[in-house]
């Protein structure tokens, strides 16, 4: 397989095998079950001595080129590739813990993700804790002796905090503890976390990998070692296995993925700008801005900022309610990594399954609201949320006066 010096170019060619007739495309191998020469070459593929296809549910040619691709572009030994991005996130953290075990979560993990860790895993006997990743004295005195996984994303779903690997992981390896970072919102060819030593990271393949907002989809790429029980136990036995055909729209949209990210970089630094001069606006969340706790590591841990960013209005709920009523190009939707700007209100869509309290913890306002910045014209952009922010102007809700309480 060919190495290639920049990711640009292995996002379109890295893990392809092309075999005969010579497709330049990958071939879909849309089939539930492959066909074995001889009985004896089926148990030899059942035993692990001869490689090769038996079952989709085991493994696919298409999802195999995925897989390889997604491996090359993280730095890693090897991937595995979901139905889902909750099947990725599932998938990893139940290959690590087991009852009795305990992780600490970062505070303002996507909601589903945040479900997962609270509810369904202290039915199998796993407790956790959650605390705020940049603050590391909090963390180590999180962890306790029966403690196995660090797990956060970075930057957080939604108001964007970024936390400094190199540091959690010098803290994880004294610990001897396994570090899974969720790098959705970054992607590869923003963030590598496992060049900062993380053991594990995982990918709503659903977002940027995809593109186009027509698959559902997880990946988590590692070690050889460590993805075997992710292939070989959660996968096969908990069957949250990825389509053939997903697999290949993926592999499709890989393709415009440097140039995508590119698009929605630009895009998203321009609106973070536009709204934190706006008076309308309380506080913009993005770590492309000088005034974001993040922006330190801006070079040194992500190459650039990403397409999505948060912002808080002055006012409450219905002033967050209304600014996302009155917007025409954003949809609202709750996913991000499409061609099309996307809005959602965090309070009420995304976070619901949190307390109002575990909102509050985690820095999650009534009135925060997610952009996610396509790939539009960015006047157009500009244009639809500047007439947004009229309208709750015009509705009264004002930002307050020089010395007055805001509610």
């Amino acid at each position: 397989m060919a190495a290639f010096k920049h990711q640009g170019t292995c996002v379109i060619h890295g893990g392809h095998h092309r075999a005969e007739p010579g497709s330049l495309a990958t071939p879909l191998y849309q089939s539930a079950t492959f066909v074995f020469p001889d009985c004896e070459r089926g148990g030899a593929r059942f035993a692990g001595e001869e490689s090769g296809p038996i079952y989709t549910r085991l493994g696919n040619p298409t999802t195999d080129e995925f897989e390889r691709r997604m491996a090359l572009l993280e730095g890693a030994e090897d991937a595995v590739a979901f139905g889902s991005g909750m099947g990725a996130v599932s998938g990893a953290l139940l290959s690590q813990l087991s009852a009795g075990d305990h992780l600490v979560a970062a505070i303002g993990l996507y909601g589903c993700t945040h479900a997962f860790i609270t509810e369904q895993l202290p039915r199998f006997g796993v407790e956790s804790d959650s605390v705020d990743f940049a603050d590391l004295d909090a963390l180590e005195a999180a962890i306790r002796p029966n403690t196995k996984v660090l797990y956060l994303e970075t930057p957080v779903n939604p108001h964007l905090a970024v936390y400094d690997l190199d540091a959690i992981v010098a803290l994880a390896r004294r610990k001897g503890l396994v570090t899974i970072v969720d790098n959705t919102f970054m992607t590869p060819l923003l963030q590598q976390p496992l060049r900062h030593g993380v053991d594990i990271v995982l990918h709503s393949a659903t977002k940027y990998l995809n593109g186009h907002g027509d698959v559902i989809a997880g990946v988590v790429c590692g070690s050889v070692e460590q993805m075997a029980p992710v292939r070989m136990a959660i996968r096969k036995d908990f069957g949250a296995v990825l389509s053939p055909h997903d697999a290949w729209l993926i592999l499709r949209g890989l393709k415009t993925l440097a140039l995508r990210m590119e698009r929605h970089s630009d895009n998203a630094m321009a609106v973070a700008h536009f709204l934190e001069a706006h008076p309308q606006v309380a506080r913009v969340h993005y770590p492309g801005l000088p005034s974001h706790p993040g922006h330190r590591l801006l070079g040194r841990q992500m190459r650039a900022a990403g397409g999505v960013l948060a912002l808080e209005l002055h006012g409450g709920f219905d002033t967050a309610v209304r600014f996302v009523n009155q917007l025409r190009l954003f949809s609202i939707a709750v996913s991000l990594g499409d061609a099309e700007s996307l809005v959602q209100h965090p309070a009420s869509m995304t976070h619901s399954p949190y307390t109002p309290e575990d909102r509050a913890a985690a820095g999650i306002s009534d009135s925060m609201v997610r952009l996610a910045v396509g790939l539009e014209h960015i006047e157009d952009i500009l244009a639809d949320l500047k007439q947004a922010l009229a309208t709750c102007s015009e509705a009264g809700e004002m930002a307050p006066m020089a010395g007055e309480e805001q509610q």
